[in-house]
């Protein structure tokens, strides 16, 4: 006999309004337990949610574009009658994310600690490969596979407290791909970008330059002299701890084994414990044809081959909208295509507002709800077709930048060899030790989940270095904040004021508009605002948010008050500079407490 059961979203780790990029069944399909229903696009990486259990659709409940939340039903199930329903299983690809208690607690919008990796997919535990037998070429006590901010840190430390340390990297620099092809060479040009900016606005105040004349191999070298000096300033502090690094690309051949692939052949690596450290990688949609070099990712982007006179850009996340900022400062003409209903939509609405309309006066158009269904190589160009709301005029373009997110390498590294358990999206699960199913493996940074971040990786690497070294030590950020290096740069961290009325969260916001700051009218630069959100029954601060000049550095401050726990008055009452931009943080908490002079806000009646 038949039975109907609701297969519905599980725990996606805090983040709700998801939207359904592909649905990947249709009603009558007969689907299996744990395949794939749907695929959702959160701002930094895209996952897939499995059902629960076996049987045939009865009716999809979501479409394509559809937002889902924790609970929202996918799909009506057929399936053979049982004495009870499994709870729906995990989304593929999930990692942590902030969760709250219940509305009704004392606390109820403050942040749960980000310290609890959660076993949210449930990954089989491979049979491990037996021991090769070979002789080895390197033994060590700790091998860490992969050198970015995470990896390098995580051997570092592992280092000073005494483990003999080999660091296993593909690039022929330390670094990972944050250093040598991400986060440090794209701020190198967001730094030119916002000087050619910059200069062209003081002629509003007086001050005219002359049109900025681009030579882009010389900006090329700026670039690579910046990443150089990291990285060679890498290479000396590991000379200094005797770390040893090894240019290839790492994979498990036994739980205390490792190849990897050097330019002088394969090398057999003997360890006692390891930390994985592989990151990610970017995202391909299958639409694009990425046999044609002007279909780029992000790394492609970096290399900067040349200005293209026509640049659309396929996401209006954080990478998407940082390289749409360079190359418009740059002279393209660029097109951004974003399938959600706002830029950035992990931020709250009103935090991305200003930086839409300064970018909607820098490119040609920014489309939303809006995606491209199909890309041609042509000889003109790269032809593209859309749907959605809001159709770009141009249908062709020099150059094409696809950003939509990005996706871990754990079945990469021959992890089920070493009995390392990975799930089907990539990703590999860890306790607040940062183990993995293997006690004496270790993993971090983006191959755990959710927020891709370097800073997070590097908090996480030293934990796993500690614990590997014998201390005890757990992963307990509360809070991680997030950075778009955009120009006005937005930055939030803890609970967002989406995120508390979606959850029914009692909280309350101090605003500070810096149309009201002495610092930014003084460098025209009024469109920012400072947010801090306060837990109406502690008055403790929960989330912020910054939009302006410097934000990403303004931020460290509310993630520490969010860290300490600090009240509305403790910020208020701490003393900061004038003028600043900084001290819009504590009028912030003012406006919040009523006690603010440098606005006027008439009192509710």
């Amino acid at each position: 006999m038949a039975n109907t059961i609701e297969i519905k979203v599980p725990d996606i780790g805090g983040h709700d309004n998801v939207p359904v990029i592909e649905v990947l069944v249709k009603a009558g399909d007969t689907v299996t337990k744990e395949q794939s229903l749907i695929t959702l696009e959160s701002d930094k990486a895209t996952m897939e949610v499995p059902s629960s259990a076996a049987g045939t659709v009865k009716e999809l409940k979501v479409k394509l574009g559809d937002e889902v939340s924790e609970g929202t039903v996918i799909l009506l199930l057929e399936t053979a009658a049982e004495a009870g329903v499994a709870p729906p299983s995990p989304p593929r690809g999930e990692g942590r994310g902030e969760g709250t208690a219940p509305p009704s607690a004392s606390a109820s919008a403050r942040p749960s600690p980000q310290s609890s990796p959660q076993r949210r997919e449930e990954a089989k535990a491979p049979q491990a490969a037996a021991v090769t037998g070979k002789t080895a070429d390197i033994t060590c006590q700790l091998v860490v596979l992969g050198s970015g901010p995470g990896g390098y840190s995580a051997a570092f430390r592992a280092a000073d407290l005494g483990l003999d340390t080999v660091l296993v990297e593909r690039y022929d620099t330390l670094g990972g791909v944050c250093l040598n092809v991400g986060c440090i060479p794209s701020k190198a040009l967001l730094h030119a970008a916002a000087v050619i900016d910059e200069a062209e606005a003081m002629a509003a105040h007086g001050v005219t330059f002359g049109k900025p004349k681009l030579d882009l191999a010389k900006l090329r070298d700026f670039k690579v002299s910046v990443v150089g000096q990291l990285t060679k300033g890498l290479a000396g502090m590991a000379k200094q701890r005797k770390v040893r690094a090894v240019v290839g690309t790492g994979s498990f051949v036994s739980p205390h084994e490792m190849e990897v692939q050097t330019p002088e052949g394969v090398k057999l690596i003997r360890f006692e414990q390891a930390i994985i450290a592989a990151g990610s990688q970017s995202v391909k949609l299958p639409a694009f044809p990425w046999d044609d070099e002007r279909v780029m990712d992000s790394t492609g982007a970096l290399e900067m081959k040349d200005v293209p006179g026509k640049l659309l850009v396929v996401g209006g996340g954080i990478i998407g909208l940082e390289m749409a900022t360079v190359y418009a400062a740059l002279g393209s003409e660029v097109t951004v295509v974003e399938f959600m209903d706002q830029i950035i939509p992990g931020a709250d609405a009103d935090l991305v507002k200003p930086l839409a309309k300064r970018l909607g006066g820098k490119v040609k158009g920014i489309h939303l709800k809006t995606k491209v269904t199909e890309a041609k190589a042509g000889k003109k160009g790269i032809e593209v077709k859309y749907e959605g709301e809001s159709i770009p005029e141009t249908s062709v373009f020099d150059r094409v930048l696809v950003a939509v997110g990005r996706s871990p390498n754990g079945n990469k590294i021959g992890a089920e060899k070493a009995g390392v358990a990975v799930t089907e999206r990539g990703f590999i699960n860890v306790d607040t030790q940062l183990r993995t199913n293997v006690p004496h493996i270790f993993a971090i940074g983006d191959i755990v989940g959710q927020p891709m971040l370097a800073h997070k990786a590097v908090h996480e690497a030293h934990v796993a270095a500690e614990v590997a070294a014998g201390h005890k030590a757990h992963f307990d950020a509360r809070v991680i904040p997030s950075v778009a290096f955009t120009n006005p740069e937005v930055a939030w961290v803890g609970v967002t004021e989406r995120e508390a009325k979606e959850k029914g969260l009692k909280v309350g916001v101090g605003k500070f508009p810096w149309a009201a700051s002495g610092r930014a009218i003084g460098i025209a630069r009024t469109e920012g605002f400072t947010k801090l959100i306060f837990d109406e029954e502690t008055h403790r601060i929960v989330g912020g948010a910054v939009v302006g000049v410097n934000a990403g550095d303004l931020i460290s401050e509310l993630a520490l008050a969010i860290e300490m726990g600090s009240e509305a008055a403790d910020i208020a009452l701490t003393v900061h500079p004038h003028p600043t931009l900084g001290e819009s943080v504590g009028m912030a908490a003012e406006v919040y407490e009523g006690t603010i002079t440098d606005l006027y806000i008439p009192k509710k009646k």
